[in-house]
């Protein structure tokens, strides 16, 4: 998402007030290098279950590393759930394997999964107790955020057993996430044909239909799925997906060598369309030999004029753009694409770039430092700010900023964008964009993000703090 970049001027003060530190709360370290902070956390059989303000959730627990108590949690953070964990709801299995308890045992040691275990199982010759004992092991990585090591080892385990249910649509889901739906999607069906009443298969089969730009379809199998167990998550991407589908109900659709576009005709010239698919393209150039990657399939562009883009998103007002999957520009108003529009295209486009190099695992502020970064963006007018709050002290601390930005304040948005982008040109200023490659490649291997800045930049997230402090000082203090 990229942000209005109106004239924000944030005095120090105001600064200061405004991202105070003031609500003690319960810290939920996740074995994937994230954290959560939340009003109150409870352990409930093999779930914990936490609150932020008003919102309940729940996670495995085989997820969390550790609860730490009276921690001081950030103000700014009180509504913001855990997305990288809402995407998909917690999977429960179609079928059980036998001896699954057994074999969890042997496989899962010290909560890393025993190649070892594996290979003697291999040895068995028993395809039936292989195809247990990789899915295990998937399931294992899938739950920690490893979507490389899940993948590798549930596609093991249906080489034993392509028919498994189960097996499939832990597959699915771990293709959704690593950002390839439009793969994920005959394993979804499949798997529903086998457990056409399973909740779970028929939720995984709609976000790959969603997400593979079949909304219609999506809208008919969340229905389902919610006839058989009600689900808030997925009666949330219910809503957005009918409000999708009203909102372009009269739109046309084009295609170019890596974009679907979808516009309503009568807003929008051919001219504004041609101009917007031909900057596009070579924005994806342009890409291609900056980031080294390229997504895997058609990127699906929705264009909307009035009111629709945020009818259809729910983005804040101080939005301008937004990638979920789908570029999704408003255009009211434009007759052509001016330089600003531009940036933000490249801005947009970049999200599915980094999207694919990270596997799905980027946290929401290296996404939005390197977006902006490629744009190209400057902090020069907001950096002597900056600076500032960073000698004070009051900058918002990057595990904050691992989540979504979406329930930011206009001038909350402000910093939290600045602060990406500072951090992003730090790097790249000491390092190179080579080695923010690498920090990207390392979370797509499973690396948390800290894990992946120490291996690479030699930097945990308060070092990283002090750095980007001392040179936004360098650079702007004076």
């Amino acid at each position: 998402m990229r942000p209005v970049r109106a004239p924000v001027i944030i005095s120090l003060l105001s600064g200061l007030l405004l991202f105070s530190h003031t609500a003690p709360a319960e810290v939920i370290h996740l074995k994937n290098g994230r954290t959560i902070w939340a009003d109150q956390v409870r352990e409930n059989g093999n779930h914990v279950e936490y609150d932020i303000g008003d919102n309940n959730y729940a996670i495995p627990k085989s997820l969390v590393e550790r609860i730490e108590a009276g921690g001081i949690a950030p103000q700014y953070a009180s509504s913001t759930g855990p997305k990288d964990i809402e995407d998909l709801p917690i999977l429960t299995p179609v079928h059980n394997f036998a001896n699954e308890l057994e074999l969890i045992a042997k496989i899962i040691r010290d909560g890393r999964v025993d190649p070892d275990a594996l290979s003697a199982l291999d040895q068995q010759g028993n395809s039936e107790t292989s195809a247990a004992g990789y899915f295990i092991a998937g399931k294992h990585e899938f739950e920690t955020g490893n979507f490389r090591k899940a993948r590798t080892y549930l596609q093991a385990a249906l080489r034993f057993d392509s028919e498994h249910p189960t097996i499939l649509n832990y597959y699915a889901a771990t293709l959704i996430r690593s950002g390839s739906a439009s793969e994920a999607l005959p394993y979804a069906e499949r798997a529903v044909r086998l457990a056409p009443d399973s909740p779970d298969t028929l939720t995984v089969l709609g976000y790959a239909q969603f997400a593979s730009d079949h909304s219609r379809d999506a809208i008919r199998t969340w229905k389902h799925a919610l006839s058989l167990r009600p689900d808030p998550v997925v009666e949330k991407l219910l809503a957005k997906a009918e409000r999708e589908i009203r909102a372009e109900a009269d739109f046309s659709e084009r295609e170019s060598s890596h974009f679907t576009l979808r516009y309503e005709g009568k807003q929008s010239s051919e001219d504004l369309r041609r101009q917007i698919v031909a900057t596009l393209e070579a924005e994806y150039d342009d890409l291609v030999r900056e980031v080294g990657a390229t997504p895997r399939s058609s990127i699906p562009v929705v264009l909307y004029t009035g009111q629709a883009f945020f009818d259809v998103t729910q983005a804040p007002a101080w939005s301008t753009a937004v990638n979920d999957g789908k570029l999704r520009i408003p255009i009211e108003g434009l007759t052509s694409v001016t330089p600003e529009m531009a940036r933000v295209l490249k801005h947009e486009l970049a999200h599915s770039f980094i999207t694919q190099i990270s596997n799905g695992r980027c946290p929401q502020w290296l996404q939005e430092g390197v977006a902006q970064a490629v744009e190209p963006k400057s902090l020069s007018a907001h950096g002597p700010i900056l600076a500032r709050m960073f000698a004070a002290e009051r900058e918002l601390p990057f595990n904050v900023l691992e989540g979504s930005f979406m329930q930011f304040s206009t001038a909350q948005a402000a910093i939290a964008y600045d602060e990406s982008l500072a951090a992003v040109q730090y790097i790249n200023d000491t390092y190179g964009m080579s080695d923010i490659q690498r920090v990207l490649e390392r979370l797509a291997q499973g690396s948390s993000t800290e894990a992946a800045l120490r291996a690479v930049v030699r930097s945990d997230y308060a070092q990283l703090q002090t750095e980007v402090g001392e040179y936004l000082a360098g650079k702007y203090g004076h």
